[in-house]
């Protein structure tokens, strides 16, 4: 039962530093990364598909991401799509493929995707605080109702907030690095 409770939060704590990790992929450093346009909807006949499903995604320079639709009827929506995201960045079409040129960071912009990480970051340790109360709160469900006794579910609590510590830092340490990584010039 505990151990069930305790698995339970583990499990949803280490998804959300996954997401956590994910979530960073997405966001500009200096170099050009396919993972950035992974959150862009395509409106591909009548259904939001995102761009990395109907064309590939090259790096050729560190500043220079190709996109190439496998069907070259979508290219206008892809530009259409690429232009309305948060990219900041104008796309360059040719009629077969499409090039994005990252220009590098302004010390303003990189300080905004700080901030933007920052959020991030405090969302997800929301995230672990919250499953480590609703493990709380499932334990203090199993005194009442199974025959446990108080210490033995206080020792289970202790556990959960280990937990809770320890993801805490694993996302604090993913923010560092993250930070460092927009900060570099």
């Amino acid at each position: 039962m505990i151990d069930d409770v305790i698995a339970a939060a583990t499990a949803k704590m280490d998804k959300t530093v996954a997401n956590l990790a994910h979530e960073f992929s997405t966001i500009r450093t200096g170099r050009a990364s396919s993972a950035m346009l992974e959150r862009i909807q395509v409106d591909y006949y009548g259904t939001p598909t995102p761009v990395t499903q109907l064309a590939s995604v090259k790096s050729p320079e560190a500043h220079l991401l190709v996109v190439e639709p496998w069907d070259k009827q979508v290219l206008g929506d892809v530009v259409k799509a690429l232009q309305k995201s948060d990219l900041g960045i104008t796309p360059s079409n040719d009629g077969n493929i499409i090039r994005l040129p990252f220009p590098p960071l302004t010390e303003e912009r990189r300080k905004e995707l700080v901030k933007q990480c920052s959020h991030i970051a405090e969302d997800a340790k929301v995230a672990i605080r919250n499953e480590r109360r609703e493990a709380n709160s499932r334990l203090e469900k199993l005194l009442k109702d199974e025959d446990l006794s108080k210490d033995e579910v206080h020792r289970a609590e202790e556990t959960v907030q280990k937990l809770t510590d320890r993801h805490v830092a694993e996302v604090d340490e993913a923010f560092e690095r993250k930070k460092a990584e927009v900060m570099e010039v």
